[in-house]
This record gives C-alpha cells, structure tokens and sequence, in this order.
C-alpha cells in the first residue's frame, strides 16, 4: 500500500517537476521571441527613420537645385529683357537723329526748290529776251528757225545714217555665215532602180507571192506600175522604208527571189539598218559636244535621221539647233553645255509619237528625265514650243534656235498656194511707198527689187527705203528664212552725137559747128 502511495507520489511530483521545467523552458523561448520581435521592431523603427531623413535630404537637394534652375532663368530673362530694352532704346535714338535729319533735309529741299523756282523765273525771262534778240537780229520767226534747223541737220546725218546701215548688213552678213546646215528634203516614198523590167515579175512573184510578203514583213507598200525599170515604195515611216529599200537592194543582187529567201534578205537588212542608227546617233553626239548621253537617247537619236519635219530632216535640223543655241549661250555667258545637250534631245519624241501618245516636246523631255538629264535640261526641252512657261535663259535660248533653224531659207517647203499669196504680198507691200515705180519679186520669194523714180528718190532715200520695207515685211508678213530687200534707182542722160554735115546745118547762120556731147549714163 505504502509503495503504491509512493510510486503515485512519485509520480505527482515528477509531473509537476516535469511541468515546472516545460513551463520554464516556454517562458524562456517566448523572452527570446518577443527579444527578437522587439529588437526587429527596433531596426526597423532605425531604418524608417534613416529612409525618411534620406528622403528630406533628397528633397531638400532637389528643391534646392531647382530654385537654382529657376533663379538662374530669370536672371537670364531679365538679361535679354535688359538688352531689347536697350536695343529698342537705341533704336528709338536712331529714329529721333534720323526724324531730325529728314526735318532738315525737307527744310532743305523746300528752300532750294523755293530758290529753283526762282531761277528757271528769272531763266525764262533771260531766254525769252534771248529768243526775242534771236528773232530780231535773224529776220525769221521760231518755228521758220526750227524747220531751218531740221532740214539742215537731215541733210547732215542722212549720208551718216546710209554709211552705218551698209555698215552693219556687211557685219550681219559675215556673222550670219558662222553656222549653216545642209538639210536633205525627204518624202514619204522611195525609188529603187533595178536593171531590167522582167525583175518586176520576179519581185511579184507566183500570184503574188513574194510582194505580199514583201509587203507584210517590211509594213510599206511596194507600188510596181509603168515606171520603167523601178519600183516605188510607200511609207511614212522612213526606217521601215529603208529597210525595205536595203532588203530589195539585196534581192535584186542576189537574184534569188522567194519567200523565205525574202525573209532571210529581210532580217539581215534590219539588222544592218539598227547598226546604222546606232552609229548615226553616236556621230549627232560627238558632232554636239555636249559630253556623254544614254544608249537608249543614242538609239532614239539615231532614228531621227530617217524621220522629216516639212521635208526637213530632223537630225540635221538637231544638230543645226545644237550648234545656234551654243554660239548664243557662249555671248551671253548662259551655260553652253546646258544649251547645247537641250538642243540635242529636244525633238527625241518625233522619233516616238507614232508609239506614245502626246506631243513631241513632252515626250522628249519624259524620256531625257528618265535616263538621268538635268532639271535645267528637260525644263528647256518641254518649254521649246511653249507648253510650259520658259524659266531659264537656256529654255529662250533653245526656243529661239530652233525657230531660226526652221524658218531659215531652204529649211522647209510650203504649198503653191502659199507660195503665191506671199509673192503677191510681198510685192503689194512694198509697191505703196511713194516714189516707187515697180516691184519684183525674185528667188521663190527669198528677195525682192524694188525700182524707184530717180526724180523722186535719190541715193540716201533709197538706202533708207529698203530698211523700211525691211522692217514693214518683219512686223506685217510671216515668212521663212530672210528675204532681201534690193532698192534700185536708175538715172539716164542721153544726147545724140552727130556728123560734120548735120553738125553744120544744126549751127545755123554763125557757122559754128553744135557742141558734141557723149553718151553718158549712171545708175545706182
């Protein structure tokens, strides 16, 4: 019984030992927590407290660095302020001196134009005097003075004027011969020749066989009628022409005539016939001097040679324009290659109008923008016949070039009827200045001669007669080229030489022989 009560004792008190010693070992664990949460709760408090210093500090630099900033502003506003202030300051200054001065100055203009007045006064009445003393001391009146004066001084410059106008049509002469160009006048058909009238059936072949094929091949139409020993071929196209011409050329020498044959001979003349525009417009170039152009401008120029303009061939007239415009840009110190390369591509789109729709002059210079010409170049090329406003003394240059190139003689033909309405206007035109006897006109219209009455017209009259007409024929008529004005007066003296016997009767009673006189004649 006792040791049970013991081991039960023993037992309560091993758990309350055991209980005591838990308990301690909790409470000592929870010390050692809330140490820890307080210790944290520490740091942390220290760590607030430095950020939020840190902060203030921060934002004290920054509010400190921006007054600075704005301080600074303002000091450099009021600066500038300052400155216009002193400038408009100074300015006003200058507009007070200069107000001062022009109140003088107009005080000044009014004295002497007060003091002017007076002097063409007094003037006046010192000339009028003068003119009244002139008048009594001459015995002629002012006006009688003044016609005195003008016929007199005609008289004088009359064979000073003539001079100097023969003067100058001998140095326009000389410089007109510097640039001309020989210009081939071509028609829309072509003549081939062969050696005997039994080719013509040869060419016609088998009902027709081979002149159809002709035909299709070359695009022309190959007229074969009574001309003996010929062939016309028909076109407007003139490279398609010629290749029809080479290709027969070649038939005709080879002998054999079929159509593959025809199409063999066909091919070989087209190639041949491209080479020759390559070359032909390699030559315009270097002919133009104007540096290098692209190959695709090379071949198109190279067509222009088989292409006319009013029977005037284009290339020829291209270069003809080539040459004009640079002389004019060299006197007038415009720049000559501009000119002269604007020149030399302006009339590209004659070769293309049948391909692209729109005028030549566009065409041109769409095609010279597109392989790399300059802004200056195409704007002369599109503005040579006025579809734009010319800019540039290049683009006036080149309008003038190329009118003097088409209307000069020989450049271009005209219709009969055209032809006679301008002789006959030429002819009434200067047949209504009064003096003149006749009018003819001579040279297809290039020249005209005009013959006037000696009586009424001497030797300096007729000089000024023919630059009258001249000038009446530029302002009122429309022509190409020049024409010359040729004034004629003629005077005669005629007396008639006789015999001893005539001679004596014609004495009468004194016996003496009448005076001899010989043939004398002048003309001018």
């Amino acid at each position: 019984m006792f040791v049970v009560i013991g081991i039960l004792i023993g037992l309560g008190v091993g758990a309350a030992l055991a209980f005591v010693a838990l308990y301690a070992l909790t409470g000592s664990r929870l010390a050692a927590a809330r140490r820890t949460r307080q210790l944290l709760l520490t740091e942390a408090r220290r760590d607030a407290e430095a950020m939020g210093r840190e902060a203030q500090i921060e934002a004290r630099e920054q509010s400190v660095k921006l007054r600075a900033e704005v301080e600074q502003e303002v000091s450099d506003r009021r600066a500038e302020i300052i400155k216009i202030e002193e400038r408009v300051l100074a300015k006003e200054d200058e507009i007070d001196r200069k107000l001062t001065e022009l109140t003088r100055r107009e005080q000044g203009v009014s004295d002497r134009e007060t003091h002017s007045k007076q002097l063409q006064d007094e003037l006046k009445e010192v000339k009028d005097a003068e003119l009244k003393e002139l008048e009594r001391v001459s015995g002629m009146t002012t006006n009688e003075a003044k016609a005195h004066l003008l016929n007199r001084s005609e008289e004088l410059i009359r064979h000073e004027l003539a001079r100097r106008v023969r003067q100058m049509e001998e140095e326009a002469q000389t410089e007109a011969k510097r640039v001309a160009a020989n210009h081939a006048s071509e028609t829309t058909v072509s003549l081939v020749e062969l050696p005997s009238d039994d080719m013509k059936g040869r060419i016609i072949g088998r009902e027709g066989r081979n002149i159809r094929t002709l035909e299709h091949l070359t695009g022309v139409d190959f007229i074969i009628d009574d001309t003996p020993q010929a062939v016309v071929l028909s076109s407007f196209d003139g490279i398609r022409r010629e290749i029809a011409k080479v290709t027969l050329a070649k038939l005709i020498e080879d002998g054999r005539i079929h159509p593959a044959r025809i199409e063999e001979m066909y091919y070989q003349s087209k190639a041949e016939i491209e080479e020759h525009i390559v070359h032909a417009g390699e030559q315009a170039v270097f002919e133009a001097n104007c540096g290098p152009v692209h190959e695709e401008l090379v071949k198109i120029l190279g067509r222009l040679r088989f292409r006319t303009s009013y029977g005037q061939n284009v290339l020829k007239h291209t270069l003809e324009v080539v040459h004009l415009a640079g002389i004019m840009a060299s006197e007038l110190d415009a720049s000559v290659k501009t000119a002269r390369r604007a020149g030399l591509l302006h009339d590209l789109g004659k070769a293309l109008t049948h391909e692209i729709e729109g005028s030549h002059a566009a065409i041109s210079a769409q095609f010279a923008r597109r392989y790399g010409e300059s802004d200056a170049v195409v704007h002369a090329i599109e503005a040579h016949h006025y579809e734009v406003q010319p800019q540039t003394v290049e683009a006036v240059l080149l309008i003038a070039a190329d009118a003097v190139s088409a209307s000069r003689p020989g450049a271009r033909g005209e219709s009969l009827e055209h032809y006679i309405k301008r002789l006959e206007a030429l002819e009434e035109l200067a047949g209504h200045h009064s003096g003149v006897e006749k009018v003819y006109a001579l040279q297809a219209g290039r020249e005209i001669r005009v013959i006037v009455k000696p009586k009424e017209v001497d030797d300096d009259q007729a000089v000024l007669l023919s630059h009258e007409i001249a000038r009446e024929i530029e302002d009122q008529l429309e022509y190409p080229g020049q024409i010359k004005v040729t004034v004629i007066r003629e005077s005669r003296a005629v007396e008639v030489a006789k015999n001893a016997t005539e001679a004596g009767a014609a004495a009468g009673d004194n016996g003496e022989p009448a005076p001899k006189q010989a043939l004398g004649q002048r003309a001018k």
